[in-house]
């Protein structure tokens, strides 16, 4: 994997660092090689979290020595955490007894003290166990984000975006750059079609602390309110590059408007016909699953 912060000392500086960023993606990283996180965060710092498969660690390195070349030419850039390079068997992915031994800066213990030896979380997740999600969104970015045409309006929707709530890339949520037969098997599943052109699922979100029973804690309603509005403010932003909302099911917003074309697109029509012809009583509903508009927001009227 490989790790890597910079800051940026001006709105401009920032700006040209997003414009960067994404075309170094597009030409070195947005490849079978390369997944993972590249996210924008306040105080204009970019922060790189990313794996690399089927490359040894100076190959790795070797990658982004032009990206560094760029930042060190330009003093308005400030590199917070050096460029970090690990490589790794894959069987290690979730090796604990390695990681301590090797790269205990990428994980979190299980501090309770009856936990299992083999018990990690990577660090970068640890805010999750638990949380209590004030707001959150997500969009699948268009390929076409990435071209000489529309990189800079991509950059400043992002920057816009940042300047509320941290946004950050998922690049293995998207598919853009897959081998073809990865696509092919993509493009034969219920999946939204707009993830075969995504090159990254986009994330905002906002939390606090766990709140549930048993956990102690309490909700903060004011700071809850405030971080749901900066999510959605975010998000608009977004979309304003990002016009229709083609999202993953699994990491959206439990409010997402138009959910059916959101989740689905054009498969809604063929997956709501199955529903209906294999559970035509409406035993098994969820939450904007399909075939839920059937029912009142709470699972248990019927509608219509």
């Amino acid at each position: 994997g490989v790790s890597l912060a910079v800051r940026a000392d001006s709105d401009g500086a920032w700006h040209d660092l997003v414009v960067e960023m994404l075309r170094f993606y597009r030409d070195a990283l947005c490849n079978p090689h390369w997944g993972e996180q590249i996210a924008f965060r306040g105080e204009r710092t970019l922060r790189v979290s990313m794996v690399v498969q089927g490359l040894a660690k100076d190959d790795a390195e070797a990658v982004w020595a032009p990206f560094l070349a760029w930042l060190q030419a330009r003093p308005a850039y400030r590199i917070v955490e050096p460029l970090q390079a690990l490589s790794l068997p894959a069987r290690h992915m979730w090796d604990a007894a390695f990681f301590r031994a090797h790269a205990p800066q990428f994980i979190a213990e299980d501090t309770r003290a009856d936990s299992p030896a083999q018990h990690m979380l990577w660090k970068g997740d640890q805010g999750q166990v638990g949380w209590f999600l004030h707001g959150y969104a997500s969009v699948w970015l268009p390929s076409d984000l990435l071209s000489d045409a529309r990189r800079t309006a991509a950059a400043t929707a992002i920057c816009a975006a940042a300047a509320h709530m941290d946004v950050e890339l998922h690049c293995n949520k998207g598919l853009f750059g897959a081998p073809a037969g990865a696509l092919a098997a993509a493009r034969d599943t219920a999946t939204h079609p707009g993830v075969l052109d995504a090159f990254a699922l986009a994330l905002i979100g906002n939390a606090g602390g766990p709140v549930y029973p048993g956990c102690g804690g309490q909700v903060d309603e004011d700071r809850a309110r405030s971080g749901a509005v900066r999510v959605g403010r975010a998000y608009a932003a977004l979309r304003d590059v990002a016009p229709d909302p083609a999202t993953y099911v699994s990491e959206c917003d439990y409010f997402q408007p138009q959910w059916q074309q959101a989740f689905w697109g054009p498969h809604y029509p063929r997956l709501l016909a199955a529903k209906r012809r294999y559970d035509p009583e409406g035993l098994f509903v969820i939450h904007h699953g399909v075939g839920s508009e059937d029912w009142s927001p709470d699972g248990f009227i019927p509608q219509g």
